[in-house]
């Protein structure tokens, strides 16, 4: 590439840059000019927990099979909830159907996230 190649490259990659920092949608529609868009939540570590073991675990239920914990994005604790969860619904799956499985697979992926990040976080390294 080239001189010219090159800071064309540069330049697209500040603008690209600037659009992100500063966003590209001024004028909103419904916002005064001049007024901050609200800021994202941060969501809690329990939070995040029950998103993602939930996900994996309703993954698993469908037959999608469990894999390996890493490659799931789950700590070795988080993927326990997921299992147990998992093996509390299958026999309800089997009685009561598909969709009682998945509430009892909410219920139990957010007591066990709640129990786990009761104290604000696991103990004994990340991946625990």
């Amino acid at each position: 590439m080239g001189r010219a190649g090159t800071a064309r490259a540069c330049l697209l990659a500040v603008l690209v840059a600037g659009l992100a920092v500063t966003g590209c949608d001024a004028s909103a529609p419904g916002r005064p000019a001049g007024s901050t868009p609200p800021s994202p939540r941060a969501a809690s570590d329990e939070e995040l927990c029950v998103k993602l073991v939930g996900y994996w675990s309703r993954e698993a239920l469908d037959g999608d099979g469990y894999g390996d914990y890493q490659s799931m994005g789950l700590s070795n604790g988080q993927y326990d909830i997921l299992r147990a969860a998992v093996a509390a619904a299958r026999p309800v799956e089997r009685r009561q159907g598909v969709e009682a499985a998945r509430k009892l697979i909410d219920r139990q992926v957010r007591t066990g996230c709640a129990g786990r990040y009761r104290g604000g976080g696991p103990t004994g390294g990340p991946w625990q």
